[in-house]
């Protein structure tokens, strides 16, 4: 999984982590007559694969993050080997022995970087997925995911139960992330400072936590076991963008 938010095995409580364990919890908690599949969708950078991963830790789901290049085949032998079980020959077969763990399992599916799916014409395996096992999928990617489903399969689009939105880090969650790293560095980070840094990247939560570690930095580089937005002055954070020129 591409990100992280854990120090030994917590995981920051952020609105997304909960807006996904909500949403997963729901499919796996619903009436019979109602569909399974759920999705988390929003932005790059804003929590989705760290969401993931503690939702599938605390649901014991079996994950896969898809990739550009996977074809049919890859994605059902990716799951089997999630699931610990050696993959048949022939795709059929291995669609089958998906849906019998799943169904004898009962523990749900998350397919992270959902939107390749989409790309790839998989999502009648999903759905056949589904429609084998009964069990809970969630399904992440990006903010158009929706979208991209409905252009593509109506059927499917009408399989989903809720679509949870992953939003860029309110000033909660920036607070959040602030006391998650102060824990380990011993540095407060005042709240002028925090919600300074939140506006200027607009909520990532990525590059919200790489200025956090920047700041502790400096912080610690001077001595110092709280820091506020006049003692940071005009000292530059990180936006993503590329520095030009150099030394």
């Amino acid at each position: 999984m591409s990100d992280t938010l854990a120090i030994g095995n917590t995981v920051a409580p952020i609105q997304t982590v909960v807006r996904c364990m909500t949403a997963l919890n729901q499919a796996m908690n619903r009436a019979e007559h109602l569909p399974g599949i759920v999705s988390l969708y929003g932005p790059s950078g804003v929590g989705k694969s760290i969401a993931a991963a503690f939702t599938a830790n605390s649901t014991n789901a079996y994950y896969v993050e898809m990739r550009s290049a996977w074809t049919k085949k890859k994605f059902l032998q990716a799951i089997l080997k999630e699931m610990g079980i050696k993959p048949e020959l022939v795709i059929s077969d291995m669609l089958d022995q998906i849906c019998e763990q799943l169904a004898l399992s009962q523990r749900p599916l998350i397919v992270d970087e959902a939107d390749y799916a989409v790309e790839k014409n998989m999502l009648d395996l999903i759905r056949d997925i589904y429609e084998g096992s009964s069990t809970a999928i969630l399904l992440i990617g990006e903010e158009h995911l929706s979208t991209k489903i409905l252009r593509k399969s109506e059927r499917f689009h009408n399989r989903m139960l809720h679509w949870a939105k992953a939003e860029p880090a309110s000033h909660a969650d920036a607070k959040v992330l602030r006391d998650f790293y102060g824990k380990r560095s011993g540095v407060l980070v005042e709240d002028d400072l925090v919600e300074h840094i939140r506006q200027y990247i607009k909520g990532c939560v990525r590059r919200l936590c790489v200025n956090m570690e920047l700041v502790h930095q400096e912080a610690k580089r001077q001595g110092l076991t709280t820091i506020n937005r006049e003692q940071w002055g005009n000292r530059e954070l990180y936006s993503g963008a590329p520095h030009v020129g150099g030394r």
